[in-house]
């Protein structure tokens, strides 16, 4: 796995590099006519999405609308696969000069599309152009802070966002006499010999594709230390990983102690995890807010959903997550007539009634303080606590300069350097300590080898 993905993710970040100047340059020269113009009585905006599934009927369902309020525009949503496919198809339609209208990119392809200047148009210069209030402000904390520029400014708009949540088996709890999830590591700790003496087979599972996410990258911000220096990359092109930090290592410590005794379930990043909480078997799960509606379905149990534990005694927690999922790029050397319809479109997407849409029927947060507001005026909350989890962590505290988000280039393949990492420290063959250094210093090498393509 490691050295098919490391060489396609090499390439993706060349071919994104070669992009750079065979389309105009952002703002009003970005808007030039560089193709044959859409045709027919409406302009059609070209979508590519990441969206399968339910989620993928809820997206075309809101373009439909769109589409249905006004007699200029349609907007065509075409699934083009995974996150990393709809990236990889971007990339290759831009170096064709063929690129769709709006793409959605997954988080960590971020600074890879950030430092590619000229590929995009920045968002907030597009809704000014046609006078749409547009601020990083409107957006709730944890949303608007990942995807922002240095200057406080969105290139792309936070769309599918989610963050981590904490998963409690409640039978498996009442049992082994626990009143309560754990707020705090240590309690989860302390919960691990009750559990097992009551009969648990499995105390800890994670996200499967993303245990990186939710144990490295946000496992930092919650508990307020830095991911990397350069405040996560966001101040410098090449910032130094900090995965040897001691709260980082002692986490990893314990989650590997768990591992060795057959009590932490992950089987990889491409084996789901989602069945190990479903069936009963685990009693804690650390996965995305937006699984809550899988949960729900699989799960014939009941259970909690509370925030995320936290490092005991940590000055900081908790501090804050971020968002994870995905936010829409506007892409340059589209026909010059698109443009005004795209704009349109992103504003009617932060409209608090396609939030708001998005957000009870997906379980994806709400990204607009405005559609968040309305759905808590409208009493939502009161009878969905359990979405109102991931709102209360992404918005526990404003973000520190190092909990903005994680601004790092080829973030994608340092991720593989920590799944093996990982994987060497469930299985006990690795210590913690040595396992993390391995990743910080492939994941470095990866870093100082993108800011070099990009010239940093």
């Amino acid at each position: 796995m490691s050295s098919h993905i490391r060489s396609a993710s090499k390439a993706l970040a060349a071919l994104l590099a070669s992009a750079v100047g065979l389309l105009p340059a952002t703002g009003a020269s970005a808007t030039t006519n560089m193709g044959t113009s859409h045709s027919g009585s409406r302009v059609t905006i070209t979508f590519w999405s990441a969206m399968s599934g339910s989620h993928g009927g809820d997206l075309v369902h809101l373009a439909k609308e769109f589409n249905s309020s006004q007699s200029t525009y349609t907007v065509d949503v075409l699934y083009k696969g995974s996150y990393s496919d709809t990236l990889s198809a971007t990339i290759a339609a831009v170096r064709a000069r063929r690129p769709p209208d709006i793409s959605m990119v997954f988080d960590a392809g971020t600074a890879t599309m950030m430092d590619a200047t000229g590929v995009y148009v920045p968002v907030y210069k597009l809704m000014s152009e046609y006078k749409y209030k547009f601020a990083t402000s409107q957006f709730i904390g944890g949303a608007g802070s990942y995807y922002e520029t240095a200057k406080d400014q969105l290139d792309s708009l936070p769309f599918n966002s989610s963050t981590p949540v904490l998963y409690s088996n409640k039978p498996l709890l009442a049992k082994a006499g626990i009143k309560a999830p754990p707020k705090t590591w240590a309690q989860l700790a302390n919960d691990v010999k009750p559990l097992v003496s009551a009969g648990a087979k499995c105390i800890l599972s994670a996200t499967g594709a993303y245990i990186m996410w939710t144990d490295m990258e946000q496992f930092a911000m919650w508990n307020g230390f830095p991911y990397a220096t350069d405040n996560n990359g966001y101040d410098s092109i090449k910032p130094t990983l900090l995965l040897t930090s001691k709260p980082m290592v002692q986490h990893w410590q314990f989650l590997g102690g768990l591992g060795k005794r057959g009590l932490y379930r992950w089987s990889g990043t491409t084996v789901s995890t989602v069945p190990n909480f479903t069936d009963g078997s685990c009693a804690f799960y650390e996965q995305s807010s937006a699984d809550l509606t899988e949960i729900e379905a699989g799960a014939k149990f009941p259970f909690d959903v509370t925030e995320l534990p936290f490092v005991a005694g940590s000055p900081a927690a908790p501090q804050n997550t971020v968002v994870g999922g995905a936010s829409l790029w506007v892409l340059s050397g589209a026909p010059q007539n698109t443009y005004k319809g795209d704009a349109a479109f992103l504003h009617f997407l932060m409209s608090p009634s396609a939030q708001d849409y998005w957000a009870t029927q997906t379980g994806y947060v709400p990204v607009t303080n405005a559609a968040f507001n309305r759905l808590n005026k409208e009493g939502y909350y009161k009878t969905h606590p359990q979405d109102l989890v991931a709102i209360r962590e992404l918005t526990n505290k404003p973000p520190l300069p190092y909990t903005r988000g994680i601004r790092i280039g080829d973030l994608p393949q340092v991720r593989v350097d920590e799944a093996a990492a990982i994987s060497n420290i469930l299985s006990g063959k690795e210590s913690a300590a040595k396992a993390l250094a391995t990743a910080q210093a492939q994941g470095n090498k990866v870093i100082a080898e993108f800011a070099a393509e990009y010239g940093g």
